[in-house]
């Protein structure tokens, strides 16, 4: 995979600026007042109650032998079209918009930047499980590490994670649990999610993304390190040195969520050039 610089990149974005530094606080409100509340509070009771390490390597042994169809990106896509995101506690309408939103943020204010936009395009490409019959539970949301301690930066971390089979599991329920310290994120198990699934079917079909947004297709979801400060003590110097450029892509991926939906039919063909460059044909899924 190629590597790029951070040099003359713009972090914060206005491509889709809101009215003011409000609307932006308005993003991520997990709080009890939150209009999505019940739906997103359910989906994460489930999440912590379920996945841990023995969950989370049963379904990378369901998924990641490829063999649910093979789809080009764009046909995955419009799979999405009815896909809506119990997890998420900002929208309401379906995942394939917002991945075109998301693009288009990118694209305005990164231009020089291709990979950037078609990582915005797909990065969470991997909700298709949803479609297929996977839990939501273990499709979207943050993500977080199992065979170690839960931090206090996970979501909803006090009250959702009391029946999580690991928690009293004393080879998994300290600092370091399993896990050697900084032996990097590449050798740690994360809970079952889009990001992961997605990133493993593009490094299966040879995708020639650079490092960066593979990454940040991998951890975007990983809200405990690159927002909450945890986890540093399992990360490599090598994840450190990604996570701006994971910061720099949910900017784009949070703010850039609103109502107001680009036209598709007539940025298709953009993005199908990249698709054509990164990732062409059909992919195994």
């Amino acid at each position: 995979m190629a590597t790029t610089t951070l040099e003359n990149t713009t972090v914060i974005t206005d491509a889709f600026k809101y009215k003011n530094d409000c609307d932006r606080e308005g993003f991520r409100d997990f709080s009890t007042e939150g209009q999505r509340f019940d739906i997103v509070y359910n989906t994460y009771v489930k999440m912590h109650t379920n996945q841990c390490v023995d969950f989370v390597r049963r379904k990378q042994d369901e998924w990641l032998k490829f063999n649910h169809g093979e789809f080009t990106i764009m046909e995955v896509l419009d799979l999405l079209d009815g896909f809506v995101d119990e997890a998420d506690p900002d929208v309401d309408f379906p995942n394939s918009f917002h991945a075109f939103q998301t693009a288009e943020g990118l694209r305005k204010d990164h231009p020089d930047k291709d990979w950037m936009h078609l990582c915005g395009l797909v990065h969470d490409l991997g909700k298709v499980m949803g479609v297929w019959g996977e839990k939501q539970f273990c499709t979207v949301g943050d993500t977080f590490v199992v065979g170690a301690e839960f931090p206090p930066s996970i979501v909803y971390r006090d009250s959702t994670f009391g029946s999580n089979p690991d928690l009293n599991d004393p080879r998994y329920n300290t600092k370091y649990g399993m896990y050697e310290p900084n032996c990097g994120l590449d050798n740690v198990l994360i809970s079952w999610g889009h990001d992961e699934y997605m990133y493993q079917v593009l490094k299966h079909n040879k995708s020639t993304l650079p490092e960066e947004a593979m990454y940040c297709i991998r951890f975007h979801s990983f809200y405990p390190w690159h927002t909450g400060g945890d986890y540093d003590h399992l990360c490599s110097e090598k994840d450190q040195k990604m996570m701006k450029w994971i910061k720099l892509f949910n900017k784009h991926d949070l703010y850039t969520k609103s109502p107001d939906f680009p036209n598709i039919d007539e940025i298709k063909p953009y993005y199908q050039s990249l698709i054509d460059k990164y990732m062409p044909g059909k992919l195994k899924f």
